[in-house]
């Protein structure tokens, strides 16, 4: 690494803030953008380290090496390529993020982000002369403030190589093979997750009825063969203490257990379970609305079950 060598972040929210803010602590200079120009003037101020770019044309020009951490694929090709997206028009290739970046540059996607848009836009890349890694993450706001991230890599060996001490700052790198691999990745992982979520939810709420204490029930899977991330981080923190506020919407969740049921149609399987969980998170972003936190999942399904048997809700 050369002293204070730039990188581009775009996408400074929940995890991108504190992604961004480990890697000026590593030593980097940070050139960061995001839509949302107070959220950009509020951390540049806040943060030593990270400076706010006027558009993303700057940050093509400044950094070899460009991060972006955005809600999905369509809004990662519209900032990288120019392409209409989020009720934004589209900008010319001049004005675009990969109308400044030099050949030979990289661009990493951090996002969740489908699979087969990340191979075609590493397609589209590469005619340019530009790499695209795929790398999202997991573990969370807490684990991207301390970076302990899991990060799942894809893409040229020897770009990820390259890339390991713009990771270190971040986390631990899980290679997963060719691009479009670490976005597969994560969507599976992610639908992992959400299953252990809404099952752990509906142990409780049983467990509660049946008369058992929900907080000696989840103490009771933590040490059983029933653990898993929801009983370890989720359940005290966020689902009895009621605060619902871990920092990932639960609209995002549903977005990634949808690309993992994209993955399985297009591999022309049936994952009958797979199909379940999201109807589930389907129901309860609907009823709860896309802005909820995911681990109000619980409220749903405590609404859910309660009405199912003729009784009020708890508050």
């Amino acid at each position: 690494m050369t002293a204070r060598q730039s990188i581009g972040f775009i996408g400074l929210g929940n995890m991108g803030a504190p992604m961004a803010r480990r890697l000026a602590e590593g030593g980097f200079r940070v050139l960061g953008w995001d839509i949302r120009a107070e959220t950009l003037t509020a951390l540049a101020e806040a943060e030593a380290g990270i400076e706010a770019a006027a558009d993303l044309d700057d940050i093509g020009r400044a950094c070899g090496i460009v991060i972006t951490m955005l809600p999905d694929a369509a809004a990662v090709r519209q900032v990288v390529l120019g392409e209409p997206g989020q009720g934004r028009p589209a900008r010319s290739l001049a004005q675009s993020l990969v109308g400044s970046l030099a050949r030979g540059s990289v661009v990493v996607d951090m996002s969740s982000s489908a699979p087969g848009a990340t191979v075609a836009l590493g397609a589209a890349l590469r005619d340019l002369g530009i790499d695209l890694v795929d790398a999202p993450v997991s573990g969370g706001v807490p684990r991207a403030r301390d970076g302990s991230l899991t990060i799942m890599a894809g893409g040229p060996a020897e770009r990820i190589d390259s890339l390991a001490p713009v990771f270190a700052c971040l986390g631990r790198v899980q290679r997963t093979g060719a691009l479009g691999s670490g976005h597969a990745m994560k969507a599976l992982n992610n639908y992992v997750s959400a299953a252990g979520l809404l099952a752990v939810c509906e142990a409780l709420i049983i467990a509660r009825r049946f008369g058992l204490d929900p907080k000696v029930a989840n103490e009771v899977l933590k040490s059983s063969t029933g653990r898993n991330n929801t009983t370890d981080r989720k359940v005290e923190p966020f689902l009895l203490s009621r605060s619902f506020d871990s920092g990932f919407a639960l609209s995002l969740l549903r977005k990634d257990v949808g690309l993992a049921r994209d993955l399985a149609v297009g591999l022309e399987l049936d994952a009958p379970w797979l199909r379940a969980c999201e109807d589930l998170l389907e129901q309860a972003t609907r009823a709860l609305g896309g802005a909820a936190d995911h681990t109000e999942a619980f409220v749903f399904l405590e609404r859910r079950l309660a009405g199912e048997a003729g009784e009020e809700p708890p508050s």
